[in-house]
């Protein structure tokens, strides 16, 4: 069992690292397509993954075109309030990328089209722009989880440790 989240051209370091975060907790690995919207080496990102980075399984790209030639077979899903189907309609593969896009305006408008069936929605409610990307990684993230019955993680994990 894999989960893969993948950040196309992410922009907010606050929510890049609370997505490592998210991904080193969880056992994901974390696939991150540039352009970013600030420096890897930025205080805020690090501050917001913690001490987490060197838990964490971290893999760039130049490019979409990249990372398809790099993961050629991926199986994937792309979460943007555009879909139909919710994320709680499907039932995920063993091995699963999971796309989210920029923070301003989410994943590109032909990549959502192309590939209309892989796309999935967090219902909320009507008139609102959309969640926070960190939470939205979050909650993908533990539904993924969720479906394997949390293979793999501790029963003893919490909000604050001692």
């Amino acid at each position: 069992m894999k989960l893969n989240i993948v950040l196309l051209e992410p922009e907010i370091p606050q929510n890049t690292g609370n997505i490592a975060r998210t991904c080193a907790a969880s056992g994901a690995s974390l696939h991150m397509i540039k352009p970013f919207g600030f420096k890897i080496d930025d205080a805020k990102l690090k501050r917001a993954g913690m001490d987490y980075w060197y838990h964490l399984d971290i893999h760039y790209y130049e490019s979409l075109d990249e990372f398809f030639e790099k993961n050629p077979s991926a199986e994937f899903y792309c979460f943007t309030k555009k879909a139909t189907h919710k994320y709680t309609d499907i039932v995920f593969p063993d091995n699963v990328f999971f796309f989210f896009g920029r923070e301003s305006c989410g994943l590109p408008e032909e990549f959502l089209a192309k590939y209309k069936e892989r796309c999935l929605r967090i219902p909320m409610r009507e008139g609102l722009r959309s969640l926070n990307q960190s939470n939205s990684v979050a909650i993908a993230v533990y539904e993924f989880l969720r479906q394997n019955d949390f293979d793999g993680l501790s029963e003893n994990g919490g909000w604050i440790t001692q």
